[in-house]
């Protein structure tokens, strides 16, 4: 028996054990594969710029909460395990190459503007300024991608993710939480109506809170309690490319795809959106698309030689905002998951406000949108 048992070994599952363990409380943590391994690790770890403001929706003081909490967590999980899980201050790029991706950014921008971040409009000589080796300009002559629109957001951040779970683990397992791997869960104990535990592949486990973060596998689970949710998987692609030194320095945004440059000179280029099921592969297709993106707005970065590609499931809400709660009539059984491509950026708040509602506190954050029962 223990306070919690956590089902899903990914950065959301082990930010709500670690905020828990904190607190005093006793967890174990279920993961079907080895943890990390699924949408926490095959992400590309950005953290966007974004400021908490009390008359926002709560989705986005969310987003503002974890912005805020990033570099204190990275801070800590250096002084408790030793790893340094790549959190970098490096600032991001956001460009705009067709109208579509225009008419979007200029809407963002608004918000930026209006929420007083620190955003700066680009021209030419600016961008440049700041990344030199970008094959693309505001002016259409001689270029071969004209862009339509560019802004600078200095406070967007990233993190190595495979690092960050890494340092997540050790900290856990350091708090005592234990951390299974390969058990996955293969359907629900009840007793009285209430569950309390789980059957696995190897065992049965109890505990006096059960919460599940399973990703793009949570609805399946919660089908077994008649319970209907609204996630699945998206696939997303993803490139990375081996260079001997950085090349570029800021996060480049180019719609919902991406440039991150890391500190040893690789490169990663993400991501695809495809709604093909649990078919977790990559294809021609996708990997040739992200690399015509690389040459088109990086062409130095292209001719590097690609180390590897992946692909990895990214778990979808309808509505795109997670799901954080109780599950309906089962007040001991929560639910952590949907983030999509968002769950980096946003698991220390989820950590923070689910370990609060596990513990009987009132979470900093109104969940009532991010319920179950919304629809």
């Amino acid at each position: 028996m223990t306070d919690c048992l956590i089902l899903g070994g990914g950065v959301i599952g082990l930010s709500v054990a670690y905020d828990l363990a904190r607190h005093g409380a006793r967890c174990r943590v279920l993961e079907r594969g080895e943890p990390g391994q699924e949408a926490s690790w095959a992400g590309a770890g950005i953290i966007p710029a974004s400021a908490r403001v009390a008359r926002d929706h709560p989705f986005d003081q969310l987003a503002g909460l974890s912005s805020a909490l990033h570099p204190q967590w990275a801070a800590r999980l250096l002084e408790e395990t030793g790893i340094d899980n790549g959190y970098r201050h490096c600032g991001g790029i956001y460009l705009a190459r067709n109208p579509e991706v225009w008419h979007a950014l200029e809407l963002a921008a608004d918000d930026w503007y209006g929420r007083q971040q620190p955003v700066e409009k680009l021209d030419s000589a600016r961008l440049h300024e700041l990344e030199p080796t970008l094959g693309v300009s505001f002016e259409a002559a001689g270029w071969p991608q004209r862009v339509l629109a560019g802004y600078y957001l200095p406070d967007e951040a990233q993190i190595r993710n495979p690092r960050h779970l890494k340092a997540l683990q050790a900290a856990c397992r350091q708090r005592a939480v234990e951390i299974m791997p390969q058990s996955e869960v293969q359907s629900f104990v009840e007793q009285h109506g209430r569950v309390v535990g789980v059957q696995t592949t190897k065992t049965t486990y109890f505990a006096e809170s059960i919460l599940v973060a399973s990703g793009a596998w949570t609805a399946g689970l919660l089908t077994q309690l008649g319970v209907a949710i609204r996630i699945k998987p998206i696939r997303g692609q993803m490139v990375l490319y081996r260079g001997e030194r950085p090349i570029l320095s800021h996060v480049i945004n180019d719609g919902p795809r991406y440039l991150v440059p890391r500190d040893d000179g690789r490169v990663l280029v993400g991501s695809t959106e495809e709604n093909v099921g649990f078919v977790k592969a990559t294809t021609e297709a996708g990997v040739a698309g992200l690399q015509k993106l690389a040459g088109a707005i990086a062409p130095q970065v292209a001719a590097l030689p690609v180390e590897r590609t992946w692909a990895g499931f990214r778990p979808g809400t309808a509505d795109g905002i997670p799901y954080l709660g109780c599950v309906p009539g089962q007040p001991a059984l929560f639910v952590a998951a949907g983030h999509f491509r968002s769950g980096l950026h946003l698991s220390p708040a989820t950590g923070a406000v689910m370990s609060q509602l596990v513990r009987g506190e009132k979470p900093d954050i109104d969940l009532a949108p991010f319920s179950l029962e919304r629809g």
